[in-house]
């Protein structure tokens, strides 16, 4: 199938069962990994870049030519700068210094506009805080002034969760053959949980949602953050009110620490061929957990957020 552009192959993106991993285990279930980082940017970002430009566009809140702004980990940003580039807007990319430097190169080449904020004091790169985060989003809204920018708001807009209400979670649900039980995520701005699993519980309001969060930064259960410094790039920026979980439904808050991400991105890779980023390993480390407990025997959907070719610079790969 040929598309008109590059953004036609945005989502629809395949499944994979990580049978090998579970066997492996001695565990009893399935999980079904949805392979988003095989979209055009390499990463489940770009289905919100395209779904918040699209309802901008439709709602008249984005203007020819007009500038679009938005601070990123690296994803949402390489997604933005596809669809702009594609649309015709001028992109400028804001993302924190501790963030990977390959997710900043991979936007520039794409045609965005880089700006690199420091890290807060004290903070580790390759660790982004919750504090770090308030430096980065403070100077997104300084340029959104200052240029009459169209600010992408990946944290509010609804686009974000629309376009995975209108897309991951159908898809997942029929990938599975109508066999889900289950999906888990690791949390970032939570479009991808809220959006995927309203979708889910429309199809079967049986199946559990779960939140993953850092161990130690898991704010969205109430619980004290302690170690706002996670590896885990990408969330568990420590905010407890994000907008997009106010109305999700969730059954569970699960926590992941930065060592059995990372310990699962690798075997992730070795055992099934599929080579995804630090969030992708949180993800397929609870799902083996819940059915190594509360999901044993059941059918868990993750989504494979990234690739790890974003992380090449950092110790994921060491």
């Amino acid at each position: 199938m040929a598309h008109a552009s590059i953004l036609g192959a945005i989502g629809a993106t395949p499944s994979v069962w990580l049978d090998r991993m579970v066997a492996r285990r001695g565990l009893s279930g399935r999980i079904l990994a949805k392979l988003d980082y095989l979209n055009p940017g390499f990463s489940k970002k770009d289905r919100a870049a395209l779904g918040i430009i699209d309802a901008a566009e439709a709602a008249g809140a984005l203007g020819p030519g007009q500038t679009v702004v938005e601070l990123t980990s690296g994803n949402m940003g390489t997604g933005l700068a596809i669809v702009c580039g594609i649309r015709g807007y001028p992109f400028v990319a804001v993302m924190s210094r501790g963030n990977s430097v390959e997710r900043a190169r991979m936007m520039a080449a794409l045609g965005a506009e880089v700006v690199l904020v420091d890290q807060a004091p004290g903070s580790v790169p390759g660790q982004v805080s919750g504090a770090d985060l308030a430096l980065v989003e403070e100077a997104a809204r300084r340029i959104t002034a200052d240029r009459a920018a169209f600010r992408a708001d990946q944290f509010h807009h609804p686009g974000n969760a629309a376009a995975h209400e209108a897309g991951t979670g159908p898809e997942l649900w029929a990938d599975s053959g109508g066999r889900l039980t289950a999906f888990a995520d690791f949390a970032g701005s939570g479009g991808t949980y809220a959006g995927t699993i309203r979708a889910l519980k429309v199809l079967n309001p049986f199946l559990r949602g779960y939140v993953v969060e850092p161990d130690g930064a898991e704010a969205l259960a109430g619980r004290p953050v302690t170690r706002p410094d996670h590896p885990i790039q990408g969330g568990g920026y420590s905010m407890a009110n994000l907008a997009f979980m106010g109305d999700a439904p969730v059954d569970g808050y699960l926590s992941v620490s930065g060592e059995a991400a990372r310990d699962t991105a690798r075997a992730l890779a070795r055992e099934e061929g599929i080579f995804g980023g630090f969030s992708a390993g949180a993800n397929v480390a609870v799902a083996l957990d819940l059915l190594g407990g509360r999901e044993a025997g059941g059918v868990v959907g993750v989504v494979i957020c990234d690739s790890g070719l974003k992380y090449l610079s950092t110790d994921l790969w060491d």
